[in-house]
């Protein structure tokens, strides 16, 4: 005898599933193979792995085909992930099927109009020389004719390499049209949007990429986290400037991705004092204090410190410990004590040894 569920009880009794479970479970019958598909393909991870023996994106180009036969599913898809990792021994001459299947994906994803979260990396697809004219981006060709009025959060983005195809204009027409977006990664773009409108992006509150395109988005917008990536050497007096023209206060920086040197976070304690969360990977090539051995070195940081007046949580974890050597507690408890007396407002440090402290509420460093 079949069970007569309602929907909506299947649904809740499946969503904790995990997607081998709800596999097995949609084979039981016509009503719980409808419900685990909706939930399927709500959110879909998709992850290819390109090498000499599999050049082809083949998850990605059976995801394509089984939409394309449930037509459907593409009103319940919210989440999509997708991305393409190479091991280098794919020769670009022979990539063209990679163009191939970036039209097979933008022929399905401009159907998934309720789409809220958007995560595409194509991996040397950009390495490719296009056939197309005027030539395009490879993410552009995925998403050149996508309209999503619900997108929040949008990461884009390819593996990079000098005098490959750079955006176009298709970029800022797509961003354009993404008005409801808050969250927004652009991994391999270099330059900046100079043709972005101001009212564009309205409600962006954060912002990964490089500094030239964080000083072109930033300017105007309630952008309240920035994640920069690239050398340290790319962030300037001029794009640090133009960061600080947001219409809220930048509250978190993060500098992980890139090796900062102490010079660069001085200039950056200049224009973005009101920074209440710092976490950052510091370069040690030129010691900040030479009387100090280990992880002592880092007493150089209490004058840069002492600009952030609302700096309260300091992150140095993504910091190599061989850079600083291996610290003690009585080290690190030192330099609690140093940096929170130049700077009062901290209230949590992570050292390299991934070490967290917490000032408590009797003005003692304890770690956690």
């Amino acid at each position: 005898m079949a069970l007569a569920l309602p929907n909506e009880l299947v649904a809740a009794i499946f969503h904790d599933l995990d997607p081998s479970t709800l596999a097995i479970a949609a084979r039981a019958s016509s009503q719980f193979k409808a419900v685990a598909e909706r939930i399927l393909y709500s959110s879909i991870h998709i992850t290819d792995v390109l090498s000499e023996q599999s050049p082809h994106p083949l998850k990605t180009l059976w995801w394509c085909e089984a939409i394309r036969r449930r037509p459907h599913l593409c009103d319940f898809a919210r989440k999509l992930y997708i991305r393409w990792q190479s091991d280098r021994s794919v020769p670009p001459v022979q990539g063209q099927h990679l163009l191939d299947a970036c039209e097979q994906i933008e022929a399905v994803v401009q159907l998934l109009v309720a789409l809220e979260s958007l995560d595409l990396f194509l991996g040397p697809a950009n390495l490719v020389r296009g056939y197309q004219d005027p030539p395009i981006h490879a993410i552009e060709s995925v998403i050149h004719r996508c309209r999503f009025p619900n997108l929040q959060s949008c990461s884009l983005g390819a593996d990079s390499a000098k005098n490959v195809q750079p955006y176009t204009p298709i970029l800022t027409s797509f961003l354009v049209s993404s008005s409801t977006l808050r969250h927004l990664k652009l991994c391999d773009l270099r330059s900046g949007l100079h043709d972005l409108p101001p009212e564009a992006l309205p409600q962006l509150s954060s912002f990964r990429g490089s500094a030239d395109a964080a000083a072109s988005i930033l300017p105007g917008r309630p952008v309240r986290h920035l994640s920069l990536v690239g050398q340290d050497s790319d962030v300037n007096r001029e794009n640090l400037h133009r960061m600080t023209c947001t219409t809220v206060p930048l509250r978190y920086l993060d500098l992980s991705a890139m090796s900062i040197r102490p010079m660069l976070l001085r200039n950056i304690s200049t224009y973005l004092p009101t920074v209440e969360s710092l976490r950052m990977k510091l370069t040690l090539r030129h010691t900040l204090h030479y009387s100090f051995s280990g992880i002592r070195i880092l007493a150089g940081l209490s004058s840069v410190l002492s600009v952030f007046h609302q700096l309260s949580y300091l992150d140095l974890s993504p910091t190599g410990i061989d850079g600083v050597g291996r610290a003690d507690s009585l080290e690190e408890h030192a330099l609690c004590r140093e940096w929170g007396r130049a700077c009062p407002s901290l209230k949590t440090i992570i050292f390299p040894s991934k070490t967290e402290w917490i000032l408590d509420l009797n003005n003692v460093w304890n770690p956690a």
